[in-house]
């Protein structure tokens, strides 16, 4: 690892991811109905309602141990954190399996994109609770079939990421 300072897209980069990853944490406990106060008192850590407020916040890093903790607390992988944190914030997808929403995608007027929504139609079929998890490779592959780049593909199927939903306390 190198001693040499961040630059400032890293800089930007690292603030952005913690923000993301923050949010996500706040979504997943919000979804389990779970206040701050009531969340810190099930970590074995003890770490404090303010510690928890600025990691929602993207205020404070979190070390991966940390985030560990964390998502276990909320019986949530850590990776299934991480990954919808990236998506959201629409950061590395290139690297990510997506979350797709196929009715939201069948919905787009997109017309750069039409092709998808009959591909999204025929998957519905097959997904009872309409969304998909495409792999990077699948992205790709669609990407070449639409003439875009892998990049383009992913920044748009990001838009239908699907919200978390909320459990019955």
């Amino acid at each position: 690892m190198s001693d040499e300072p961040l630059n400032t897209e890293d800089e930007v980069t690292d603030k952005a991811i913690a923000h993301a990853v923050g949010e996500e944490l706040r979504r997943a406990r919000e979804t389990k109905g779970m206040s701050r106060a009531q969340f810190v008192k099930l970590l074995p850590s003890g770490i404090g309602d303010r510690t928890l407020l600025a990691y929602e916040h993207g205020l404070r890093q979190m070390t991966v141990l940390r985030l560990v903790e964390l998502a276990e607390g909320l019986g949530v992988p850590a990776s299934i954190i991480l990954g919808q944190a990236l998506e959201r914030a629409r950061i590395h997808l290139e690297n990510l399996v997506l979350r797709v929403n196929l009715r939201e995608l069948i919905a787009d007027e997109n017309r750069h994109y039409r092709p998808l929504r009959q591909w999204a139609k025929n998957r519905l079929s097959q997904e009872p609770d309409g969304v998909v998890e495409l792999t990077p490779a699948a992205v790709l592959e669609l990407a070449a079939f639409l003439g875009r780049t892998h990049t383009e593909l992913a920044g748009y199927l990001s838009k239908f990421t699907p919200e978390p939903v909320k459990e019955d306390p």
